[in-house]
C-alpha cells in the first residue's frame, strides 16, 4: 500500500497547526500564570527563611562564587544564599527527590551547625513523601526535618546512619539530607 504525497503533506500540515496554536496557549497561560507564580514562591521562600532563623532576624543576599558551587554540587544545586542578621547564613537548595527537585532553606549558625530546614516547594508523592516535607515524625519520632537542627560538617549526614527516614519514603529523605549537606559544604566554602 503506497501513501500519497498530497495525505502526508495534509497530515503534517494539520499537526503542525495544532502544535502551533497548543504552543500560543501555552505562551498565553504562561504570561498570565508567571507573576503569581513567582510571587508565591517569594513568599514561600521568605516563610522559610523565617522558619530557620531566630525571631526578627534580617537576611542580605550573598554572591555565589565558583568555589562555593564546587562545594555543593555533589549534593545539590545552591540558587540563593544569605547572611542573617544574627549570625550564619540561609542557604536556598534544590535537591533531587522521588518525583522531581525539592527547593529548600537550610539555616546555617555562625558556628557551622543547622538552625533549621524549611521546604519551599516539591512534588513529592502525597501520603509518602509529603510527609517528610510536612516534617511528620520519623521511625525514632522526630519530626523528619527536625532532626537536623544542631548538626553539622558537610558530608557527614547520612539517611540510616544518622538521619532516620520515614518508612517509604527513604528517597525524599535522601534528597532533603543532600540539601542539608550541600548547604553545609557551601557554608564551609564561604570560609
Amino acid at each position: 500500500m503506497k501513501i500519497s504525497p498530497k495525505f502526508v503533506l495534509k497530515v503534517a500540515g494539520t499537526l503542525t497547526a495544532i502544535s502551533l496554536v497548543v504552543a500560543a496557549l501555552l505562551g498565553v497561560v504562561n504570561m498570565i500564570t508567571k507573576d503569581q507564580i513567582a510571587a508565591i514562591n517569594e513568599a514561600n521562600t521568605k516563610a522559610a527563611l523565617a522558619a530557620v532563623a531566630p525571631e526578627g532576624a534580617a537576611f542580605d543576599p550573598v554572591e555565589i562564587t565558583d568555589d562555593v558551587i564546587a562545594a555543593a554540587k555533589d549534593y545539590g544545586t545552591i540558587s540563593e544564599i544569605y547572611t542573617m542578621s544574627t549570625g550564619g547564613y540561609a542557604v536556598k537548595v534544590i535537591a533531587s527527590g522521588s518525583q522531581g527537585n525539592i527547593e529548600m532553606i537550610v539555616g546555617v549558625d555562625a558556628d557551622g551547625a543547622i538552625t533549621g530546614v524549611s521546604i519551599v516547594s516539591n512534588s513529592e508523592t502525597g501520603g509518602i513523601g509529603s510527609k517528610v516535607m510536612e516534617n511528620k515524625p520519623n521511625d525514632a519520632g522526630v519530626g523528619v526535618l527536625d532532626q537536623f537542627v544542631g548538626m553539622s560538617g558537610a558530608g557527614s549526614l547520612v539517611v540510616k546512619s544518622n538521619i532516620t527516614p520515614i518508612s517509604g519514603a527513604t528517597v525524599s529523605t535522601n534528597g532533603v539530607t543532600a540539601g542539608a549537606n550541600a548547604a553545609l559544604a557551601a557554608v564551609e566554602a564561604l570560609g
